[in-house]
């Protein structure tokens, strides 16, 4: 990756969790699941987060990691009209603040934190279930729609801390758009 452009955030989650608490339980509510914020996380190329319940999953070795910008919750809940929303109900695994997503799409890029470094490839948009009306707000799924996060492949070993960070990206990113709905392509936005 040759990266031209740096861009300083702040990782304020690392969501670990050994097992899936919205697939298949509509009817039981949400399962009740281990799920850690981490401090730090270790990321493993080509497998994901380790202890996570998507790490050396073939079905989605392309998109291990969902990284979130937390100005979509913040932006959410002001147009919701409702208390801040809790961003770890979301299950995004890496949430920063201060980084602008949708155009990493289709880009390899890299976080620097406490001196390590992991680089990733931006696959897809993370789109939202359902299941974020009941655990987050009445509206929260479809207001989620466009900024749910980026669905990345890890492309390198490493750990991220939480706390300050380095976005590396090799196309210019407009921080003041983090919260803005921008990962659908127009024709599919309700």
């Amino acid at each position: 990756m040759t990266a031209s452009y740096r861009y300083d955030v702040e990782i304020l989650h690392l969501l670990v969790s050994p097992a899936h608490a919205y697939f298949g339980r509509a009817r039981d509510g949400a399962a009740d699941v281990p799920t850690t914020d981490a401090a730090r996380a270790e990321f493993v190329a080509g497998k994901g987060i380790a202890g996570d319940r998507f790490f050396g999953k073939a079905a989605h070795m392309d998109a291990a990691v969902t990284i979130f910008a937390v100005e979509a919750l913040d932006a959410i809940a002001a147009e919701q009209g409702t208390a801040p929303l809790d961003a770890l109900l979301t299950r995004r695994n890496v949430h920063l603040r201060g980084a602008e997503l949708a155009p990493l799409l289709g880009h390899d890029f890299a976080l620097e934190s406490g001196g390590d470094l992991v680089r990733f490839k931006a696959g897809r948009p993370a789109h939202p279930c359902a299941w974020m009306d009941a655990v987050l707000a009445p509206g929260a799924h479809k207001a989620m729609r466009g900024r749910g996060g980026v669905r990345c492949q890890v492309l390198s070993d490493g750990v991220l801390h939480r706390g300050p960070a380095v976005l590396v990206s090799p196309v210019p990113l407009d921080p003041d758009r983090a919260g803005e709905a921008t990962l659908l392509r127009p024709s599919r936005l309700p």
